[in-house]
């Protein structure tokens, strides 16, 4: 399944469940994550999207670590499966 495609999905399951989600760009700041995520309850997760063989750049990793220094909810998803699984753990109830 392309990145795209698991992307639309979680998306979809997120706003249903109550969440939001935001594409997230920084323009000057290579290998961000992918999304914003904010559930019902106010909290925020930098999601970065691979499918189940994607790989993170090192500029991702990087990226990453910076967030998670300063205590950010970072997640790497993997996947369709990652996906659901992700959603399930931080939406657990909705809305």
């Amino acid at each position: 399944m392309l990145e795209k495609e698991i992307e639309r999905r979680m998306c979809e399951m997120i706003r249903k469940r109550g969440g939001l989600t935001y594409k997230f760009t920084s323009p000057g700041n290579v290998g961000v994550p992918d999304r914003l995520v904010i559930t019902p309850t106010g909290d925020v997760w930098f999601v970065e999207l691979k499918t189940e063989k994607g790989r993170l750049a090192s500029v991702q990793k990087w990226q990453i670590r910076e967030l998670e220094k300063r205590g950010a909810n970072v997640r790497v998803v993997c996947g369709l499966q990652g996906a659901i699984d992700f959603v399930n753990e931080v939406m657990p109830n909705g809305i």
